[in-house]
């Protein structure tokens, strides 16, 4: 058992550990909150408001509407607005 996994299950569990020790709990919870961000973290797509309004089966008067209420707002890249396809996902996980 790792001095993790002790601490999960002992909360109330007072520890003492050296200076040698703190520094290495301190480089394994970088290392690990790095690692889990690099291999989570994918280049953002944007997609149309028409593709948008497609994939959501919505009219785009909704889209306006949306972006007026703050809940699936667009983003302006070169003149144009286009929509986040993570946005997109959350909304379509929601519906499930």
């Amino acid at each position: 058992m790792n001095l993790y996994d002790l601490l999960q299950d002992n909360a109330s569990l007072n520890v003492t550990i050296n200076a040698g020790q703190l520094i290495e709990v301190i480089n394994y919870a970088v290392n690990k909150t790095k690692s889990e961000f690099e291999t989570k973290r994918e280049p953002e797509q944007y997609i149309s408001r028409k593709q948008t309004a497609q994939m959501l089966d919505v009219d785009l008067s909704s889209l306006w509407r949306w972006n007026k209420q703050a809940y699936l707002q667009p983003v302006s890249i070169g003149g144009k607005r286009r929509y986040k396809l993570s946005d997109i996902n959350r909304i379509l996980a929601k519906g499930k």
